[in-house]
C-alpha cells in the first residue's frame, strides 16, 4: 500500500497514494494503521485526495481504523474526498460517522 505518513503536532497524516482503496490493498492499509496505533499514535488524519474509488473492503478498513482510534481515546478523521468516494460515504451513511474535512490543514487543525 503506497502511503505517505507524516507526524504532525497532535496527529499523524496518512496520504493514500493509490487510486483505489479496495479488496486488493485494504488489509495492508489496515495493518499500517494498526502499527501506528501500537506505536501510541491514536489521532489519524486520512487524506484520500488521490483515491478515486473505494469499495466495501476499503470502507471496512477505515471503519476498523476509526474503531481502533476510538478505543484508544483517539480519533480518525478524513479529508480530501473525491466526489465518487464522497457519494459512497453518503450512500452507506458513513458520512455521519466520520468527521470529513475539505483538506488536511482543516482536519489537523481540528485536534
Amino acid at each position: 500500500m503506497n502511503c505517505d505518513v507524516t507526524e504532525k503536532d497532535t496527529a499523524v497524516l496518512i496520504e493514500v497514494k493509490e487510486e483505489r482503496l479496495d479488496a486488493h490493498n485494504s488489509s495492508e492499509f489496515k495493518s499500517q494503521m494498526l502499527s501506528l496505533f501500537e506505536d501510541g499514535k491514536n489521532n489519524l488524519v486520512i487524506d484520500l485526495k488521490g483515491v478515486r474509488f473505494v469499495d466495501s473492503s476499503g470502507l471496512g478498513a477505515l471503519v476498523s481504523g476509526f474503531k481502533n482510534a476510538t478505543a484508544r481515546n483517539g480519533n480518525l478523521k478524513l479529508c480530501g474526498l473525491q466526489p465518487q468516494v464522497k457519494s459512497m460515504f453518503e450512500l452507506t451513511r458513513l458520512h455521519r460517522v466520520f468527521e470529513i474535512f475539505p483538506g488536511s490543514e482543516e482536519a489537523l487543525a481540528s485536534f
